[in-house]
Parts: structure tokens; sequence; C-alpha cells
């Protein structure tokens, strides 16, 4: 048995366009580095030094690895690993809403 890995699609191109992935190890840290020999480069997409990179959220059977143990977290086959990025923005060049125009909504006008 191993632990599934879910690859989100930006990631995809490491893994030849496998949406999931097996890998081995008793941390994230160990996970990553046995993924990254058969998937090379996706390590350092994920992980920056010895932590996990600000702008990437990895879930381990739904769980917030960054309220356990971060890229030290504990690991056994059968787990299950998303890798999730995060995604924020709107579109460039947006023009704000008035003040007025939510105020009057709230308001019921």
């Amino acid at each position: 048995m191993a632990i599934e890995v879910r690859i989100p699609t930006i990631l995809r191109s490491y893994t030849d366009g496998a949406k999931t992935v097996e890998g081995s190890g008793t941390t994230l840290d160990e996970l990553f580095a046995d993924l990254d020999t058969r998937h090379a480069g996706i390590r350092e997409r994920v992980v920056d030094g010895d932590q996990l990179r600000r702008f990437v959220n990895v879930y381990l059977n739904d769980e917030d690895v960054r309220f356990l143990d971060g890229i030290a977290t504990k690991v056994t086959d059968g787990d299950n690993v998303t890798i999730l990025p995060a995604v924020a923005g709107g579109a460039a060049g947006a023009k704000p809403r008035p003040a007025g125009v939510a105020a009057g909504w709230r308001a019921g006008r």
C-alpha cells in the first residue's frame, strides 16, 4: 500500500497529466522527496526550503497540515494527501463598486 497524492491541474505537467500519484515516506517532506524521484521538479513547486510554499495548501486526509506539523507531518500507508494551490484575485482593471450601491442593497433599497 502507498500514499495517494492528488495533484492539482497546474502541477500535472510534472506527473505527465496524472491526477493522482503514489508515493512513500514517513513525513510529508519524505513523501515529496520520493515523488520528486519520479516526477522531477514537483517538490520545489510545493516546498520552499524546509517549509511549504506560502500559497500552496496541503491536506492530509482532509486536514490542513499547517495546523498539524507542516512539512514534518507524519504520514502512513493508505493516507490521502491533496495539494491545492491558493487562488485569489479578481478581474484586472475591474472598477470598485461605489459604497452607496452596497449600502443601498443591504438596506433593502
